[in-house]
């Protein structure tokens, strides 16, 4: 009987120190930026947000070719001009 017990115990603690360690990977995820940035120019092939710039499709996935001017991608504001190549093009809230 008091193998069980032993048994019960590890496996009670084993649940609670899965708990724990699940609320500490929970808080190393950073907060959503309070800003997103349309950033042109960085997007590859088949990988933009939604529809080019200046109206060649509307669609998100219809990138033709890596880094053209004319796609873009949403990154957190600041970043954009951060990569090579990239260029703002509209900076909007995120949701909330």
């Amino acid at each position: 009987m008091k193998s069980k017990s032993t048994v019960v115990n590890a496996a009670i603690a084993g649940v609670l120190a899965m708990g724990s360690g699940l609320a500490t990977v929970a808080h190393a995820v950073p907060d959503q930026p309070a800003e997103w940035e349309k950033c042109a120019g960085i997007a590859r092939a088949g990988m933009n947000d939604c529809g080019a710039l200046d109206g060649k499709h509307s669609c998100a996935g219809q990138a033709a070719v890596d880094n053209d001017a004319n796609e873009w991608v949403y990154v957190p504001k600041g970043t954009c001009t951060k990569i090579t190549g990239g260029v703002v093009a509209a900076v909007k809230p995120a949701k909330k």
